[in-house]
């Protein structure tokens, strides 16, 4: 289904670019920007004819060249972290600003489709600069900012290089759709969908999740994030920021001489941890307790192999950026290109990648009309272990070196070849490593061409167009002759997998915006449309039961593999998707002396993925906000800054719902060679709803040292979507429905910022955020299953139940009483609530200090309230592996466990996933210079996760397995045999020329 672009609504923007613009007559104006207590200059601060968007930027000296009409009566100047600051022109042509640090909340911050003062913004709204990003290796943006944000919970599927980030803002709202934000680069909406394939598992050794897809940004191109949390400020992107909106601003070119900045880094990453294993000489204990023949070379081999030692590994990381910008008043530019080559800290695991990116802009017409592009290409090239989190009790190569018997050697003494039991299910861990082949290059390019008109002083229209492109291929290959693949592909014969993925996102988007200052009334408006058109393709191939010839290197050749003549032919398949999305929107904001605010917003958004009957959905939001700081009778308070904010919303979510289900599909039956109907059609379909209510206060004391914010929200998410089973007698399988259901998130944010020393040699800064949560599914009136758990004897189970009144993903298990008599385990005939994965109180303290050029950083966070299920615990661990002649970890084993007891989900095995965590640490030093060709140098040491305080008996708490999700229902805090994370140490280098 398609949905008709309907431009005749944008009648008026043709008009507007009919019109003639005049010429006023214009003088220069020029000074220097400087911070008025240390008097050093400011590199990049704005300048701008005050109530108009003509400015600049200062240069690397801190100077400034502005032509200004004839009748401007001041100039603004703003800097982030400095009070901005509005100087009369009279009769001056050299007007020199010397800004006061300290007021946070003056600092200009990216919004949608625009940009406002923090003071400004009525909605709730974070913003980091450079000098708050998390330090140290860095593989996608997000990154730079775990942790440090209220409101906003990262939780990385895995330590694997490139793995995707679970990201929740303000709380969890989907059954099955995606819960990430939305993600805007430069004015530019990301589809939010993997770009790389999810598969893999066809060798048996369980599918991998997809890659970040943000790892084609280099982090080094970042300037700021903004994160909108609300409905009321991500109101303006309509369906796609219903779950908040992440804006990422790139580094642009500034006016004045060209400089060129190089940094280099090398680090080295070890297992933050390790299993607990059983040595040799343990193991044969336990044998004997268990009551095994130790002298079978079955269970006892007679060596001592330390499985984790073959698998682990100390990883080497490098990373080179360069980057070189400039500009005049007329013209930005700014280029950079980026390498980085990281080792996983499982061996034969990597992830590779060079990126590059222009920026450039040019002022035309008397600057009236500016023109610009912004492109980022990059290749990355991802290299995948056998650590699949779907696989079943064969186990993957983390499983196996848990389980593999530790008196086996690797290689058979005898024969020379990897060493086997001979078991249809023994793999041995060093030959996953070295004969299991999986690996994926993406190549994504993103290319936006945007040009502006101000038509008349405070009126501007904005065209963007833009095209995200990428590609994908994964490579999966299983040599022959590797033990323990007798179930998956007989008479150890080889596999071979090749799988394409492409997918192409169109964005044509028109903007007029209005801006005028009357007296002590500012008005600022936004009208606007936007199409996107997002098209996705796959297909794959497969050969089965195939040799090597001798000589032959598969890792090199895996798309040459020839079947002919083989057991089974090639198998193969595809599918390709499209789906358009047509918005309108607009945004009208007042301001009255500084003192009250008002701000509504209205998008409609049409989706082809919806039925006629309710293809548009409509989203509006209002905010208002009182500067109270700003009234008479607080004007010698004790109050810098104090101003109330008020926020109420209403956004759609389709995310994670497919193409064309309002509408009956089918699919090729390959019994029959004919079609099987998939789905019913369903013209009811309509968006999720969700709606937002949002209170807070900003506040800044102590002539802007101490300064910070605290919000109350609450949201709540209405008919979500869902493939139900579809009615009998009919023969499709689905038939998607929005359920009678509801989710609600509240909580409480707090954030505090105090500069505890500033103004001498040691300057010290202290932050911290929190965030109180409350989740729960309030309306459910379907059965819903999700939290699928592996090992052997445990297919088809499940541990998270979607019930009414309890928080989302909840874990429903029987409870654990003990042990009987016998040592077996005693359950509860009913599952019971045993904790949810979604934290209740999340917090970070960080800690900024400067010193005669000496500069350090550390950051802590945490979590309380939340739950893990330790399914690794359950599959591989205990009595019941020992029994079966496997390791285990010991803290997974309970000496009143029988060693015949059975496996089964319980509350044993649900446990607090609490935590205390040194994220980073970073010391740094600019060197002293006295060259006129260097203008600064910079070394730093960073520490990354450093130590954690946690008494969850797994590797680490902060882990999910995306493999644990049911029919698309997605699942949350299962932790099984996932890829351990890094303690890293990194050193760097920075030079600007």
């Amino acid at each position: 289904m398609k949905i008709k672009v309907n431009f005749k609504s944008f009648a008026l923007l043709t008009l507007f670019t009919a019109l003639s613009s005049f010429v006023v007559a214009q003088r220069t104006i020029s000074g220097t920007v400087t911070d008025g207590g240390t008097k050093e200059t400011l590199v990049g601060a704005t300048v701008v004819v005050t109530g108009t968007t003509k400015g600049t930027l200062t240069d690397v000296d801190g100077k400034y060249s502005l032509e200004v009409p004839k009748d401007a009566v001041s100039l603004t100047f703003s800097f982030t972290g400095y009070a901005s600051l509005t100087i009369p022109i009279g009769t001056n042509t050299t007007i020199d600003a010397p800004l006061q640090g300290g007021a946070a909340l003056t600092e200009v911050v990216v919004v949608g489709y625009g940009v406002v003062k923090k003071s400004d913004v009525t909605g709730a709204v974070a913003s980091l600069g450079t000098k708050d990003f998390n330090p140290g290796i860095i593989n996608s943006p997000e990154q730079l900012l775990q942790g440090r944000v209220a409101g906003v919970q990262m939780t990385p599927n895995s330590g694997d290089p490139g793995a995707g980030i679970s990201i929740n803002i303000r709380g969890t709202a989907s059954l099955r759709g995606n819960n990430d934000p939305l993600y805007v680069i430069d004015g530019v909406p990301l589809d939010n969908s993997d770009a790389s394939s999810s598969s893999g598992g066809e060798t048996g050794m369980g599918a991998v999740s997809g890659r970040n897809p943000l790892s084609f940004l280099n982090p080094a191109d970042i300037e700021n994030i903004s994160i909108l949390k609300d409905a009321s400020a991500a109101a303006i992107y309509g369906a796609r920021g219903a779950n908040g909106v992440v804006l990422i601003t790139t580094k642009k070119g500034k006016s004045g001489a060209g400089v060129f900045n190089f940094s280099v880094s090398a680090a080295v990453s070890n297992p933050a941890s390790q299993y607990k294993l059983l040595s040799s000489s343990e193991f044969v204990e336990q044998m004997k307790k268990a009551g095994q023949n130790v002298n079978d070379k079955l269970i006892n081999g007679g060596q001592s192999t330390d499985w984790q030692k073959e698998a682990f590994r100390t990883a080497i990381t490098q990373n080179y950026n360069m980057n070189f910008g400039g500009g005049t008043d007329k013209t930005s530019y700014y280029f950079s290109l980026g390498y980085q080559g990281q080792e996983g800290i499982v061996k034969n695991t990597s992830q590779n990648r060079i990126q590059a990116r222009i920026n450039a802009t040019h002022k035309l017409f008397d600057d009236k009309v500016s023109v610009g592009i912004a492109l980022t290409t990059a290749k990355v090239n991802d290299t995948y272990g056998a650590t699949g989190g779907s696989v079943g009790y064969e186990g993957n190569l983390l499983g196996r070196v848990i389980n593999t018997n530790p008196t086996f050697p690797i290689l058979d003494p005898v024969t020379g070849q990897y060493y086997t039991t001979g078991g249809a299910s023994f793999r041995n861990p060093v030959s996953l490593l070295n004969n299991y082949h999986l690996y994926g290059p993406t190549n994504r390019t993103l290319a936006n061409v945007f040009a502006s008109w101000t038509i008349v002083e405070g009126l501007t229209y904005k065209l963007n167009v833009a095209q995200d492109n990428s590609t994908t291929t994964l490579n999966n290959a299983l040599d022959p002759q590797t033990p323990g693949f007798q179930n998956s592909v007989p008479n150890n014969q080889g596999r071979a997998v090749i799988d394409n993925r492409s997918k192409t996102t169109s964005t044509l988007e028109h903007t007029l915006n209005y801006k005028k200052t009357v007296d002590k009334h500012e008005f600022d408006a936004i009208a606007g449309f936007s199409y996107q058109k997002f098209q996705n393709a796959s297909n794959y191939i497969r050969a089965d039961y195939f040799t090597v010839p001798s000589g032959f290197n598969l890792v090199n050749n895996i798309g040459f593999v020839d079947n002919t003549g083989t057991n089974k032919p090639y198998t193969a398949g595809s599918s390709a998707s499209l789906t358009e999305l047509q918005s309108y929107f607009g945004r009208a904001a007042y301001n009255y002396a500084g003192k009250y605010y008002l701000t509504a917003t209205l998008r409609v958004d049409g989706s082809s993925k919806f039925g006629d009957n309710n293809k548009y959905g409509r989203f509006p939001a209002v905010n208002a906000a009182w500067r109270i700081s700003n009234e008479e009778f607080l004007k010698n308070s004790i109050f810098d800054d104090l101003k109330l904010r008020a926020g109420y919303g209403v956004t759609g979510n389709s995310e994670g719902f497919p193409a064309n289900q309002s509408i009956t599909t089918y699919v090729p039956n390959a019994n029959n060679g004919g079609i099987s109907k998939q789905n019913i059609a369903n013209k009811d379909l309509k968006w999720e709803s969700m709606t937002s209510l949002g209170v807070g206060v900003d506040f800044s004391f102590l002539k802007g040292k101490l300064f910070g914010s605290i919000d109350y929200f609450s949201k709540t998410t209405n008919d979500l979507l869902f493939a139900l089973s579809a009615p009998q007698p009919d023969v499709a399988t689905t038939r998607w429905s929005n359920l009678d259901a509801s989710v609600l998130n509240k909580g409480v944010e707090f954030t505090l910022n105090y500069k505890v020393l500033s103004g001498g040699d040691l300057e010290w800064t202290t932050g911290i955020n929190a965030t109180s949560l409350k989740n729960e599914l309030t309306k459910m009136n379907n059965t819903v299953y999700t939290g699928t758990i592996y090992g052997q004897g445990l297919s088809g189970a499940f541990v998270q139940p979607l019930l009414a009144g309890y928080p989302l993903y909840s874990f429903h298990v029987p409870q654990f009483n003990g042990y009987n008599a016998t040592g077996e385990s005693k359950l509860g005939t009913d599952r019971v609530y045993a904790g949810s994965p979604i934290p209740t109180f999340t917090w970070g303290w960080n800690n900024s200090f400067n010193f005669k050029g000496w500069s350090a950083s550390i950051f802590i966070n945490g979590q309380n309230g939340g739950y893990i299920f330790n399914n690794t615990a359950l599959a591989l661990g205990g009595a019941p592996a020992l029994k079966q002649g496997n390791n285990s970890d010991s803290r997974w084993i309970d000496p009143q466990e029988s060693y015949s007891n059975g496996l089964a989900a319980s509350t044993r095995f649900v446990e607090k996933s609490d935590f205390i965590r040194l994220s980073n640490f970073s010391i740094g030093r600019n060197v002293p210079l006295n060259n006129k060709h260097i203008k600064s140098v910079n070394i730093s040491l960073a520490g990354q996760n450093l130590f954690l305080i946690t008494d969850y008996k797994g590797l680490d708490p902060e882990v999910t397995n995306p493999a644990s999700a049911v029919n698309g229902v997605t699942s949350r805090g299962i932790d099984y045999v996932s890829y351990p994370k890094a303690r890293t140490f990194v050193l760097s280098l920075n030079a600007s020329f």
